[in-house]
C-alpha cells in the first residue's frame, strides 16, 4: 500500500509547482504563435502542429510512466522528467528553424507526460476523502491559474522582445526539480507480483465503466481546450478582432479568475450540490462559450464567454482527476491516473489537428462553433453515462 500519512506528505508548495510546470508548454506558446508563425515562414495550419507535438509522445509515454512510478518511486521517475522538460523547453526557444521546434517540442512532451498526472498522484498518496477532492480541486485551480496567467505573461514578453524570450520561463522545471529531489520520499513503493501481474491489474480497473467514462470525458475535453480554446481562438482573435499578442495574453489570461474560484472550492461546491448537477452545468456552460465565441465577434462578448468557459473549466478538470484517483487502488493509481493522462494528451493531439483543419477549411468563427457541438455530445455523455453516479466523498475529520 502507498501510506496516507499526512505527516510526512510534501509540501502542497511543491506539487503546485509541478503542476505549473506542467502546463507551461501550451500556456506559454498559445498566445505567440502567430507571431511564430510569421517569423518561422510557416501558415496557419501549423499552429495545430505546434500544439499537437508536445502532446502525441504523452499518448504513449504517459502511461508508462505511470507504471514505473508505481514501480521505482515517485520520485525517481519525476525529477528526470522535470529535467527533460526544462532542457527540451530551452531548445524550442532557441529553435532556427520549424522542424527543429516541432523536434524539441515533441522530446518536451516527453517529459511533460510524467508532470500532472504525478502531481495528483502524491495527492492521492498522502491524503484520502473530502481532503484529497478539496486539494486536487485546489491544484487544478493552479492548473487554470498557469494555463490562463502563463498566456498574460508570454504576450507582454513577446510585445516587448520576442516570442523567444516569452518561451525562457520554461527552464522552471530544473528548479522544480532540484527542489522534488529535495522533498520528495525516494523510497520504492512495494509492489506485488511481476510487471506482467502488474498489468494484468491495471487492465481489470480500467475497464470499470466509471474510468471508461472518465477516460472519454478526458479526450473530449482537452480536445475543447487544446484544440477550440488555446489554438483556435488565437487566431480568432487576431484574425476577426484584430488583437495583438499582448491583447491575446489578456483575453485568455481571463478564465484564471472564474476557473481557479471554482476548483478552489470545489469540495464544498460538490457536497452541497452533488457532482452529476455539477458536472452537467460545467459542460453545459462550455456549450454555450464557445457558442458566443463563435457568433459574436466583439471583444467585449469574447471576453464574458472566456469568463463562462472558466468556470466549466475549473469544476470539469478536477472532476475527472479526483474520479480516476478515486476508483484506482493504492498499488496501480499512479498507472491509472497516467493512462487518463494518455487519453488527455490523445485529446491535446487530436484536438488542435482537428481545429486547423476546420478552421483552415472555413473560419476560425465555423471552428469554434464546431467545438460547441463536440460539447454538446459531452453533455449528453455525461447527463446519461455512470459519471457523478460515484458516491460523495467521506469527509475526514
Amino acid at each position: 500500500m502507498i501510506r496516507t500519512d499526512t505527516s510526512a506528505a510534501p509540501p502542497l508548495a511543491l506539487i503546485f509547482a509541478i503542476t505549473l510546470t506542467g502546463v507551461m508548454g501550451n500556456s506559454l506558446i498559445s498566445p505567440v504563435l502567430p507571431d511564430l508563425l510569421d517569423d518561422l515562414g510557416i501558415s496557419d495550419g501549423g499552429a495545430g502542429l505546434v500544439v499537437a507535438a508536445i502532446a502525441l509522445p504523452g499518448i504513449v509515454v504517459a502511461p508508462l510512466i505511470g507504471v514505473l512510478a508505481d514501480r521505482l518511486g515517485r520520485r525517481a521517475v519525476l525529477v528526470p522528467c522535470l529535467l527533460l522538460f526544462g532542457l527540451a523547453g530551452l531548445a524550442v526557444a532557441a529553435a532556427p528553424n520549424f522542424g527543429v521546434l516541432l523536434a524539441a517540442r515533441f522530446v518536451q512532451g516527453i517529459g511533460a507526460a510524467g508532470l500532472i498526472n504525478l502531481a495528483i498522484v502524491i495527492i492521492g498518496d498522502h491524503w484520502e476523502g473530502t481532503r484529497r477532492t478539496t486539494l486536487i480541486g485546489r491544484n487544478a485551480a493552479m492548473l487554470t491559474v498557469g494555463l490562463a496567467s502563463f498566456p498574460l505573461v508570454s504576450g507582454l514578453l513577446a510585445e516587448v522582445v520576442s516570442w523567444r524570450f516569452a518561451l525562457a520561463p520554461q527552464a522552471l522545471g530544473f528548479v522544480v526539480a532540484l527542489w522534488a529531489w529535495q522533498r520528495l520520499d525516494p523510497i520504492r513503493p512495494p509492489v506485488a507480483g511481476t510487471v506482467t501481474d502488474q498489468l494484468r491489474g491495471i487492465g481489470e480497473v480500467i475497464r470499470r465503466p466509471t474510468i471508461v467514462a472518465v477516460l472519454a470525458s478526458g479526450v473530449i475535453m482537452f480536445v475543447l481546450v487544446f484544440g477550440v480554446f488555446l489554438s483556435t481562438l488565437p487566431l480568432h482573435l487576431e484574425r476577426e478582432l484584430g488583437l495583438g499578442s499582448a491583447a491575446r495574453g489578456v483575453m485568455l489570461s481571463i478564465p484564471a479568475v472564474t476557473a481557479s474560484l471554482v476548483a478552489f472550492n470545489l469540495g464544498r461546491i460538490t457536497d452541497r450540490l452533488g457532482r452529476r448537477p455539477v458536472l452537467i452545468g460545467a459542460v453545459s456552460i462550455f456549450v454555450a462559450s464557445f457558442t458566443l465565441m463563435g457568433l459574436v465577434p466583439t471583444v467585449a462578448v469574447v471576453g464574458v464567454a472566456c469568463a463562462c468557459y472558466g468556470l466549466g473549466e475549473g469544476a470539469l478538470v478536477p472532476i475527472l482527476q479526483d474520479t480516476a484517483v478515486t476508483e484506482a487502488p493504492a498499488e496501480h493509481r499512479g498507472a491509472v491516473v497516467a493512462v487518463w493522462v494518455g487519453a488527455v494528451r490523445f485529446g491535446q493531439t487530436l484536438g488542435p489537428l482537428l481545429a486547423a483543419a476546420v478552421f483552415t477549411a472555413t473560419s476560425t468563427s465555423v471552428a469554434l462553433l464546431a467545438g460547441a457541438g463536440l460539447a454538446t455530445v459531452l453533455l449528453v455523455m455525461v447527463a446519461l453515462g455512470p459519471l457523478g453516479r460515484t458516491p460523495r466523498p467521506t469527509p475526514t475529520p
